[in-house]
């Protein structure tokens, strides 16, 4: 039995408690949260468990195993320090930390004691993304040429982060995950503040990776539609991972190929030795096996805790989302 202190209660924080309550090898020691009304919330629903404002009760409570970070982002790091150095294991929401510098301080701390530091990518434990990955791996949709999400809605201003940070380190940890965490040759970016003055709430990312892959982000809270998609464009087949979809993976026999010219051995370099053919074959909705991603995330940090198990979402990880994120804008 594992022990936990969840950190932080608010927009994300019930799900977390939620799962935890659920996991049978996890028991939640305890909850704090600077909020009395989220402190509240917490003893109205779960009033078995001790709610707090003062987290060194927890940091010093040697029955406590782990914290579960889920503060605001510029908090993370100094919060995550303090328990590893009390010899607790940290699951901290994303961003593990706001530099990469900060991350790298965060897993080195980590390594020493010999404690997990994980990161909370949730959809690195989505089973549709990891159904993509074997797609990819499998080589059924030939060499990846290009990747771009959509990651929008009219939603929630944070003033916390930015809409970067609030949402691309999904999908650049999904697409690093996809890309075997290839380093990026090139990033560019370029946002808006519409809202909240220095606070982008519309971002575009292009990302260059080897291989003659590139990659491109949308993210935004001003948007008249909710879409959570991503499309993956390769040279035998292409794919759809929609999250809010019933279908989450649609697979498309689609493409462009080129064929040698009646009587000519096909010189590539030479456009009169070839023509190009329009592929439009079937489309492929497979059924995927649905079990939620958070529950998965958290069963993996009990996991590592408990058995040693590699971290799938450890510091290293962590640090190229990071070092994604933190290229200037031009």
């Amino acid at each position: 039995m594992i022990n936990i202190a969840q950190i932080g209660v608010g927009y994300w924080g019930p799900n977390l408690l939620r799962n935890l309550m659920a996991i049978p090898d996890c028991n939640v020691k305890a909850v704090v949260d600077l909020s009395e009304e989220r402190r509240n919330y917490v003893n109205n629903l779960y009033n078995s468990i001790p709610t707090s404002d003062d987290i060194d009760i927890a940091l010093e409570d040697p029955d406590i195993d782990a914290f579960l970070i889920a503060t605001p982002a510029h908090s993370h790091f100094s919060i995550a320090v303090k328990a590893l150095q009390k010899d607790k294991h940290v699951l901290v929401e994303k961003p593990m930390a706001t530099s990469v510098e900060e991350v790298e301080e965060i897993g080195k701390l980590a390594e020493e004691k010999g404690l997990v530091a994980m990161v909370g990518h949730t959809f690195l434990y989505n089973s549709a993304v990891r159904y993509v990955k074997k797609l990819i791996d499998s080589r059924v949709l030939g060499d990846i040429r290009y990747i771009y999400s959509q990651r929008v809605n009219l939603g929630r201003i944070r003033s916390d982060v930015d809409a970067l940070w609030n949402f691309a380190p999904h999908d650049i940890s999904i697409i690093q995950y996809w890309l075997d965490e290839a380093e990026p040759i090139h990033i560019t970016k370029n946002g808006i503040d519409y809202v909240q003055k220095g606070i982008d709430d519309v971002v575009f990312m292009n990302i260059e990776y080897p291989d003659k892959i590139i990659a491109h982000i949308h993210v935004s809270w001003l948007d008249p539609h909710k879409i959570r998609r991503m499309t993956i464009v390769g040279t035998k087949k292409m794919v759809v991972y929609d999250d809010i979809a019933e279908d989450k993976i649609t697979i498309y026999d689609k493409g462009i190929d080129r064929i040698a010219a009646l009587g000519e051995n096909m010189d590539f370099d030479d456009p009169k030795t070839f023509s190009f053919l329009h592929r439009d074959g079937e489309v492929e909705k497979p059924v995927i096996k649905w079990v939620e991603p958070l529950k998965t995330e958290i069963e993996h940090f009990i996991d590592c805790i408990q058995h040693g198990t590699p971290c799938f979402s450890d510091a290293n990880h962590a640090k190229k989302v990071v070092k994604i994120l933190e290229v200037d804008f031009e």
